[in-house]
């Protein structure tokens, strides 16, 4: 069997302000932001790294979302990438350290209120 050869292109992010939402994700990523009118691209900022697109709104934000990005950073590194993100205009909601064996995380919101985490995976023994 074939596997298809799928990657991910880039996240669509609807905005209130698709640049000033681009420029905190282009601090979280490293990306440099491309705006365009009144829409932002964030190619990705290395490789294997994945491009953002930030549109304006075309309607009222719902309620709950039921997606977020997942972002996953080195073991040992997630609480200094957490203060850096929220200094950076993140905004702290809850942690999930003893759960799960496999993985700890932070989850967090953007300026936008849109929610990710941050997470870390113990190393392999």
């Amino acid at each position: 069997m074939d596997i298809p050869q799928v990657t991910l292109g880039a996240i669509n992010i609807e905005a209130a302000d698709p640049r000033a939402l681009g420029a905190f994700w282009a601090a979280v990523t490293g990306g440099t932001p491309a705006p365009s009118g009144d829409f932002v691209y964030l190619p990705p900022a290395a490789p294997g790294g994945f491009a953002m697109f930030f549109q304006p709104l075309t309607g009222p934000r719902p309620d709950r979302l039921t997606i977020h990005l997942d972002l996953t950073v080195p073991w040992g590194t997630r609480s200094a990438e957490v203060e850096r993100l929220v200094s950076a205009g993140a905004t702290w909601r809850w942690d999930v350290l003893d759960e799960h064996p496999h993985v700890q995380w932070t989850t967090l919101a953007d300026p936008e209120g849109n929610l990710f985490c941050v997470a870390e995976h113990p190393p392999q023994a």
